[in-house]
């Protein structure tokens, strides 16, 4: 499958990629990430690679480019930021490396194709484009309620898996992306499923044909370029682009679209037959394109009725952290850094899991079997400062805590019961393994207070496999509980002292409601 598609700013000729240190099929980057083909360049000039991370055994992408230092600051601070925002829909981003010469960029690698090259072949029916649509607002919603723009919504960086998983890949949030032009691009993404035609020109050998336009080059509706499509998905994708009409905001777009995309969910979502099954036939066969009538519309369905509808339920499917998205085009492209919109945060839908705002008073290390010297600097995990951490000692002779004790951990403080959604924790170094426990009861800070939490609490949730090497997810089960401990069980071997065993804890956050 194509791995990077031109995105409306591409260069119309590729960029230039400088060969010197050009990686072979075999090679291992930082040791761990072996290149297994290389899949194309990108618009841009860099080289993109379907390989493997040998320590976890998984697929990724690598995205090369030459040289790397000053060149590929942008890139690089780009993919630290879209790592931070986590929601099922974006493509995560695992590594980011600069090694003087060259720079490359990590990420998950998704079996499947691009929005794009499924349009090339027939339009997408009327409930397959709605789910493509649905995911895709959902996602560009979790990014802006960081603030943050993405900036490169379009058919090369939606991306579709052979499982029917739809994701958005490569934010570019630079100072031309605005939160309008996500909205709107969304729109144009419902439009070009519907249609093949993307209705906002760009470059590049692989651009999809323009929109039909009517003789005054006012858009012309996807129900007057293929028959079958409903009057409302046509209204919708027509009036979201519609430049004289204000734009929902990201998240009630969203919310529209998930009702709509709920209302054909009876059938198995990714069996025979269901909306995602690409494998199925898509679409009947054009039909002859109708002449518009050069009347003004509102918006079908008006932003204040989304809103309502919003209220009432329709609710985004996302798990927000913080910071940005990366750059151009599809899976594994690389990005420019984001810029702030602060008029764009928008609060999450009532109900939904949101970050808990946690103190360094809420949280401590419990240590039972410790000797009191790794109890300091706790209230660095919940700083927002990434830059600051709680680190463990260093312990010899193995990962077990140097057979010394059974583990140690972090008791966190919610203020109150909580229904824990998600805990994320990012480690200074990959290959720290922990369990996540819960109870109710707050036992005395003392070797036999912590010994009775560790005892007494509850395990729950289960470590997610899809997080960035550094960092680790726990579902919480939506347990309502107050208090959590993250109980570290072994240690990576230390990056600093080889043959010794450390790990440190740069931010710890948990999502609930």
């Amino acid at each position: 499958m194509t791995q990077v598609d031109e995105g409306p700013d591409s260069p119309g000729v590729p960029g230039i990629l400088t060969t010197f240190g050009v990686p072979t099929v075999g090679e291992v980057l930082a040791e761990r990430y072996e290149l297994q083909e290389h899949i194309n360049d990108d618009a841009f000039g860099r080289q993109v690679w379907r390989g493997i991370d040998v320590i976890l055994r998984r697929p990724v992408a690598v995205v090369l480019r030459y040289p790397g230092g000053e060149a590929a600051v942008e890139m690089l601070d780009a993919a630290v930021a879209a790592s931070r925002v986590v929601h099922p829909h974006l493509v995560d981003v695992y590594d980011a490396i600069d090694e003087g010469n060259r720079a490359y960029v990590v990420r998950e690698w998704v079996d499947g194709g691009s929005l794009r090259e499924l349009v090339a072949e027939a339009p997408l029916d009327p409930d397959r484009a709605t789910s493509v649509a649905s995911a895709v607002a959902s996602a560009v919603a979790a990014v802006h309620a960081t603030g943050m723009a993405h900036g490169n919504v379009h058919p090369g960086t939606v991306l579709i898996g052979t499982d029917g998983r739809v994701v958005l890949a490569d934010a570019r949030a630079d100072e031309n992306a605005t939160i309008d032009g996500d909205v709107r691009a969304i729109g144009g993404v419902l439009y070009c499923a519907l249609t093949c035609h993307w209705p906002q020109r760009e470059a590049g050998p692989n651009s999809l044909p323009d929109a039909v336009r009517d003789p005054a080059g006012v858009l012309v509706p996807p129900r007057q370029v293929r028959g079958g499509v409903p009057g409302h998905l046509s209204d919708l994708a027509t009036d979201v682009l519609d430049p004289e009409l204000a734009p929902p905001s990201a998240d009630v777009l969203a919310a529209e679209l998930g009702r709509l995309d709920n209302e054909h969910r009876e059938n198995e979502f990714f069996s025979d037959g269901g909306p995602l099954d690409f494998n199925q036939p898509r679409y009947a066969d054009p039909a002859a394109p109708e002449v518009r009538r050069p009347v003004g519309r509102k918006l079908a369905i008006g932003v204040a009725a989304l809103v309502v509808l919003a209220l009432i339920g329709l609710l985004i499917s996302t798990k927000v952290f913080s910071g940005s998205g990366n750059d151009n085009d599809s899976q594994t492209q690389a990005a420019t850094s984001g810029t702030n919109h602060p008029s764009a945060a928008v609060s999450p839908p009532a109900g939904q899991p949101t970050p808990v705002a946690l103190s360094g008073s809420q949280v401590r290390i419990i240590d039972p079997q410790g000797d009191g010297e790794e109890l300091d600097n706790a209230a660095n995990m919940v700083d927002g400062n990434p830059d600051t951490a709680w680190k463990t000692q260093h312990y010899l002779h193995s990962a077990n805590f140097g057979n010394d004790k059974s583990g140690m951990g972090v008791w966190i403080d919610l203020g109150a019961p909580k229904k824990v959604d998600l805990v994320k924790v990012d480690f200074t170094i990959p290959g720290a393994t922990v369990q996540l426990k819960a109870g109710n009861e707050n036992y005395p800070s003392t070797r036999e207070g912590d010994a009775s939490t560790v005892s007494n609490y509850k395990t729950i949730g289960q470590v997610r496999t899809d997080a960035p090497a550094t960092t680790t997810f726990v579902d919480g089960d939506g347990q309502a509980v107050r208090y959590l401990l993250v109980w570290i069980t072994s240690l990576p071997e230390s990056t600093d002292k080889p043959g010794q065993w450390q790990v440190g804890i740069d931010e710890l956050q948990v999502l609930a409601n």
